[in-house]
């Protein structure tokens, strides 16, 4: 059977931890689909296409990995085009509550789609988005956190110090 999973995430921005799990799930699975998320509750820094953009420059590389985006339920998304696995990046114990309820109302949702949790690098457990553009934002270097793209795609959205 071929296994065709689906990573899904904001993205804003795409860091080193994301690509960690993403390169070791282009390695379990025969393709990895990541899903840039089209929350409207959020406001991104970055837009959906910005988004699409950078992640495919980074994954480029990476022959069985796509990028797609989305909007609704993942679950849909995922039964639409035909995968059977939601990769899941874990960093601490945390993550773990949060991601447990959405997979157990994934799994409630359609039983045959599977969640796969992948526990991210050491190196990565503190990582997030998040703090990538907080420090960003204030000029900081985040040049061992992103990709280099990402790196200027933040230089170019902030501008540079006074």
């Amino acid at each position: 059977m071929i296994k065709k999973a689906v990573c899904s995430g904001s993205f804003d921005p795409v860091t080193l931890g994301h690509l960690d799990i993403i390169k070791r799930g282009a390695n379990v699975f025969d393709e990895v689909i990541i899903v840039v998320a089209n929350n409207q509750g959020k406001k991104p820094l970055f837009s959906v296409e910005e988004r699409i953009a950078l992640l495919q420059e980074v994954t480029r590389d990476l022959p069985n990995v796509r990028v797609d985006s989305f909007s609704g339920l993942l679950i849909d998304y995922v039964k639409s085009i035909g995968a059977n696995v939601i990769l899941r990046g874990l960093r601490a114990v945390s993550d773990f509550e949060y991601e447990m309820k959405i997979a157990s109302i994934n799994k409630k949702l359609n039983e045959e789609i599977e969640t796969f949790f992948m526990m991210t690098n050491n190196q990565y457990s503190f990582l997030s988005s998040s703090i990538v553009k907080e420090a960003a934002k204030y000029h900081a270097s985040v040049a061992d956190l992103v990709p280099p793209v990402v790196q200027d795609a933040l230089k170019e959205k902030f501008g540079t110090p006074r």
